[in-house]
């Protein structure tokens, strides 16, 4: 029986790019299932890539994934196909799969797609989701070829691995928190939990004392966006178990002028803080 293949791409929607791959992917394999993850990844954003695939890796069905956030296409950087106890894992070598590949337990087996037999002749080097991703991919879920016809074998722990900031103590007993990833909606997802809160004598219920920009805001500590006013901000536990900030009704990024990679200071209201405290919601 073929396997389904789980999709995710920073080639948006405006070009044909998307439509090509599964054109690709039809011809070469039409029972095939593609399931598209997203495709709205911010262009060559490799770490907002490798979350989103890590974070969607666990509700899909096990098969083909097929990530294709490639900044690095034409260079020297590897294209790859693993195998997983899930399936198998197809595209770039440059992080964009390792954090994926981790979760469900990593990869005995890595090859190099080099065999000219499944790749698509084209006199470019640009649209490896098409000429060599795609294609892998295909012939994988179908069962049409093993990963060992692909090319060559690559020690099972050469995988780029892909550096997620960890949360790092801060002054004042705090925690020095990044935020990992903003959604659509505005929310911003934190690298820390709720035993990181715990750790520091909160509970949900408390407010919470974020420095950032060199100002501090009192945001609650609530179980959902329920848990505050309309407009007011609010620290949650999210769909993925981490920390985010919120803003019911609106926008925590826009709010908080906050992006992917910025820092904050997490701490408890009563920490001895002197600079200027300005509270939200």
């Amino acid at each position: 029986m073929p396997s389904p293949i789980s999709f995710l791409s920073d080639f948006g929607h405006d070009d044909e790019f998307v439509g090509v791959v599964h054109g690709v992917i039809a011809r070469i394999a039409p029972d095939v299932k593609v399931i598209d993850i997203t495709h709205g990844i911010r262009r060559g954003d490799i770490h907002g890539g490798a979350l989103a695939l890590t974070r969607a890796v666990q509700f899909m069905p096990d098969g083909v994934f097929l990530a294709v956030v490639d900044p690095g296409v034409g260079t020297e950087r590897r294209a790859i196909a693993a195998r997983s106890p899930v399936g198998f894992f197809v595209g770039p070598d440059n992080g964009v799969l390792a954090p994926a590949v981790a979760m469900v337990g990593g990869a005995d087996l890595i090859v190099s797609l080099e065999d000219e037999r499944f790749r698509l002749p084209t006199p470019g080097a640009t649209f490896h989701g098409r000429d060599v991703f795609g294609p892998a991919a295909a012939v994988l879920a179908s069962n049409q070829a093993d990963i060992t016809d692909l090319g060559p074998a690559l020690p099972p722990d050469s995988i780029q691995p892909l550096l997620v900031p960890l949360a790092e103590p801060a002054g004042n007993g705090g925690i020095k928190a990044t935020a990992l990833w903003v959604d659509t909606f505005g929310n911003i997802q934190f690298n820390i939990a709720a035993e990181d809160l715990e750790r520091l004598e909160l509970s949900t219920g408390d407010d919470v004392l974020m420095s950032h920009n060199v100002i501090e805001h009192r945001v609650r500590w609530g179980v959902s966006y329920g848990s505050v006013e309309e407009g007011e901000a609010v620290f949650h536990v999210d769909s993925h178990g981490q920390i985010a900030l919120a803003v019911r009704g609106e926008s925590a990024a826009e709010t908080f002028d906050m992006g992917a990679g910025d820092s904050v200071v997490i701490g408890r209201p009563d920490g001895g803080n002197t600079i200027e405290i300005r509270a939200v919601g």
